[in-house]
């Protein structure tokens, strides 16, 4: 979903060299965008943030007022953090930046649509720069209500490795991660990976994983 033709007859033809992957549909504004994806059902639907007649952010919104299972990982070139967040607010499954190697926006395209969630390593990391030099060690955040392990499973979340890689480095099971993990989404009042990433992207800051 892309506002640009020039932009998505090149994701096609990047898209059409991978012969797992398949583009069903395209559409240039947020009105055709949801009518296509709720017509057509896609695995994963890659967006744009900006669109002639709303937002990314719009479109996400009313697909999830549908409960349409696809997932949506949102592919852009605005790299301002409060984009990141508003992504996350809306419920994507991934942020990316345009300039992504196609290889690399295909691993991103498998992990969404096999439930991970992805945060373009650039942006995640200028937002843990800024927290650092601007957030101050005593400030409260959300996090604080986490125990030291779930803390621990939140972090490694904010890195993008799955449960089974969060239990190998933690020595746990992938059942003891995925009940440390849903725990902390109850207290933080959130239900998807990438709104606990980003979250933590935010308050993390100088206070360092306990």
């Amino acid at each position: 979903m892309d506002d640009h033709e020039l932009v998505r007859v090149g994701l096609r033809a990047v898209l059409g060299r991978y012969p797992h992957v398949a583009v069903v549909g395209e559409a240039a504004n947020v009105q055709q965008g949801v009518q296509e994806a709720l017509t057509l059902k896609p695995d994963v639907i890659l967006m744009d943030v900006r669109m002639s007649d709303g937002t990314g952010f719009d479109a996400c919104r009313q697909l999830r007022q549908h409960n349409l299972d696809s997932r949506v990982l949102f592919l852009t070139s605005y790299s301002d953090d409060e984009v990141l967040m508003q992504a996350v607010m809306v419920e994507a499954d991934g942020f990316l930046l345009k300039d992504v190697h196609p290889d690399e926006l295909v691993a991103a395209i498998e992990k969404v649509h096999a439930g991970q969630s992805i945060l373009d390593p650039a942006v995640t990391r200028r937002v843990f720069e800024q927290l650092k030099r601007g957030v101050s060690q005593s400030a409260p955040t959300p996090l604080d209500q986490l125990s030291a392990q779930e803390k621990r499973v939140l972090a490694l979340v904010a890195e993008g490795k799955t449960n089974k890689e969060i239990g190998l480095a933690l020595g746990l099971s992938d059942k003891t991660v995925k009940n440390y993990l849903a725990n902390a989404m109850e207290k933080l009042q959130i239900n998807r990976r990438s709104q606990a990433a980003a979250l933590f992207a935010q308050h993390h800051g100088t206070k360092g994983r306990s």
